[in-house]
């Protein structure tokens, strides 16, 4: 059984190489289409689009992982958070809401 996905690496790393391929042409054709005319540059080759593209992942999103705390859990631990204010906490974190909707308009103290 665990033979079965060696035989699948092949098909999936040439499909995500082929996938890389389409997407930096795509960056490609949309750049020599509206960059160069705008800018009076030169046109850009496939491997520039992919080295755009790589950049602007580094750039605007870096190579950190995913978040594997999804909103239900965020969800649970602010509710648990807020189970453990007292009164005071709670009256100061809902005027410090400075009229949210959740909390409806402020009240004057």
């Amino acid at each position: 059984m665990k033979k079965k996905w060696l035989k699948k690496v092949p098909f999936v790393m040439g499909a995500i190489a082929l996938g890389a391929v389409a997407f930096s042409g795509v960056v490609m054709l949309l750049w020599n289409a509206t960059i160069t005319p705008i800018f009076h540059i030169s046109a850009i080759t496939l491997w520039q689009a992919a080295g755009l593209l790589l950049l602007s992942k580094i750039l605007f999103s870096g190579f950190k992982g995913r978040n594997r705390m999804g909103w239900h859990h965020k969800r649970q631990m602010m509710f648990a958070h807020c189970q453990n204010l007292t009164e005071e906490q709670k009256e100061a974190f809902r005027n410090n809401m400075h009229g949210c909707r959740v909390y409806g308009p402020m009240t004057e103290a």
